[in-house]
């Protein structure tokens, strides 16, 4: 048995088993745990209970067993809807209590705390067989007297901008949160991150001024805005660290998942654009290094089982000669060891690369990765990355009609590497500013790509085979108005887990 503290409950202690009946476990985003993998869609602009952007979030459950939907107007979370709160912003997904069944962290930053506009918070909710939210109450993170993360809620701190999850190679659960907004020692924007770990969460925050953790803490540096993890290491981004006088140059910093001596987690190292394998190793204004991250674990050559992460690095302000912009991708090996190595520079003007970088493409924006079979020692064909291209230009007449790109994540880029874009591959025809690949997200099987802007009638998520061809159909689509879920959408698949 184990004790868990509820939230919001003063001096109650729920004691749960180790594996919940009815739990199967062991299926990644299985919220019911009936062994079949869920698909969590967020919308953070929806309208729910007539408060506008409250955000919601539906849980298509797997095997065709209905749609639930997911707000802080849901039985036990904590709190209610309410307007501007943009509740599924970020979302992480992980077995928290270790009950077998997944659960889902999600960053609401826009939420008021009392008086304190947008100070935000993160709501951990947890699955049980009776589906996610129907069982434990929620666990609320958040600044301030009442809260668990220490320190004053401010205007504008961002609690969960960014949220990342999972299990250590211990078996200890943690949570990683983003709180770039967080002002402190005078310095507006300087950011930190909080670490919640174990199944009764052990909470501690951190930032760049913290022991062994790279660079200094400065104004805007936005330490927090983005974070990856898998489940041996965890990286935090901080687009908007300067280097020298070149301002939001971007950095990000490496850590375990495991508390040192002094408190917080073990860093590994830190790093800016300075540290690449590509034709621009010198930081320049507004490159924003940092500004997306993603991760897969990586199985070397000889290794029995995954012991390394692959980190891709996006770099969308990056100017690439006289064309500003464009974007790029970095990708390197954190190895089981703890230090890093250099893999590749991946931009759209590389050899067999398809397509060519142009201003304001703003490649690397968001990315996926992922490792499509960790049962066998990792090649081109199972580590695999999508970039994200919102500012492509697909015609004339669609400007920002955005595009998605798909790569290996070890060898050439250009050896099979695919493009989607809006008529060609992504099933709604190209549109202005509907920015696709503002929202990608990953599992073994199936890249997601979002569509949450554009006509309402191209707002949906589609669903790659990680093999896809340059203009393949998707493999699945869920859209609202259909297949249970529920009809309109503010921002449908903004996120998606």
């Amino acid at each position: 048995m184990t004790a868990l503290l509820l939230s919001g409950v003063s001096g109650i202690v729920l004691e749960v088993p180790a594996y919940a009946a009815g739990c199967v476990g062991g299926v990644d985003s299985d919220f019911n745990g009936d062994g079949l993998r869920d698909t969590a869609i967020a919308d953070p602009l929806a309208t729910v209970s007539g408060q506008e952007k409250a955000g919601a979030i539906q849980i298509v459950l797997g095997g065709g067993k209905g749609v639930t939907t997911l707000s802080q107007d849901t039985a036990n979370v904590s709190d209610v809807a309410e307007a501007g709160d943009q509740f599924g912003f970020s979302l992480a997904v992980y077995d928290a209590n270790l009950d077998g069944c997944s659960d889902i962290a999600v960053g609401i930053p826009y939420e008021d705390i009392g008086t304190v506009p947008d100070a935000g918070l993160v709501h951990l909710v947890y699955g049980s067989p009776a589906g996610i939210g129907q069982g434990t109450p929620s666990l609320g993170f958040r600044q301030g007297a009442d809260g668990n993360m220490g320190n004053t809620a401010e205007a504008e701190d961002w609690v969960g901008y960014s949220v990342a999850g999972g299990v250590s190679p211990t078996g200890v659960p943690f949570l990683v949160i983003g709180t770039p907004g967080e002002d402190s020692s005078g310095l507006t924007d300087m950011g930190f991150a909080t670490y919640a770990s174990g199944v009764i969460p052990s909470v501690t925050t951190f930032h760049q001024d913290s022991p062994g953790v790279w660079e200094d803490a400065e104004a805007y540096d936005r330490f927090g805005a983005s974070v990856s993890a898998t489940d041996r290491h965890f990286v935090v981004g901080a687009p908007g660290e300067s280097t020298g006088t070149v301002s939001f140059a971007g950095a990000v910093q490496a850590f375990r998942p495991s508390v040192n001596t002094d408190g917080i987690p073990q860093p590994l190292f830190g790093m800016g654009q300075s540290r690449t394998a590509g034709p621009d190793d010198a930081a320049q204004a507004d490159d924003r290094y940092g500004s997306a991250l993603a991760m897969a674990s990586y199985r070397p050559s000889g290794a029995a089982a995954p012991t390394d992460s692959l980190l891709a690095v996006g770099v969308p302000g990056e100017d690439l000669g006289t064309t500003v912009d464009a974007g790029a991708v970095h990708v390197y090996d954190i190895k089981a060891d703890g230090t890093v190595a250099v893999l590749k520079w991946i931009d759209q003007n590389q050899e067999g690369v398809e397509g060519e970088a142009e201003a304001g493409d703003f490649f690397g924006q968001q990315l996926a990765a992922v490792n499509t079979s960790t049962s066998v020692v990792s090649t081109a064909a199972t580590m695999r990355l999508a970039v994200g291209v919102p500012g492509e230009e697909t015609s004339g007449d669609a400007p920002e009609a955005g595009g998605v790109q798909v790569f290996p994540m070890v060898g050439e880029p250009g050896a099979s590497d695919a493009w989607l874009e809006p008529g060609n591959g992504i099933p709604s025809g190209p549109s202005a500013r509907t920015f696709t690949g503002i929202s990608l997200g990953s599992s073994p099987s199936l890249l997601y790509v979002g569509m949450p802007y554009g006509p309402e009638t191209g707002r949906a998520v589609h669903g790659y085979s990680w093999n896809v061809t340059s203009g393949g159909a998707p493999a699945q689509t869920w859209k609202p108005g259909e297949g249970g879920i529920p009809a309109g959408a503010g921002a449908f698949g903004a996120a998606v887990r």
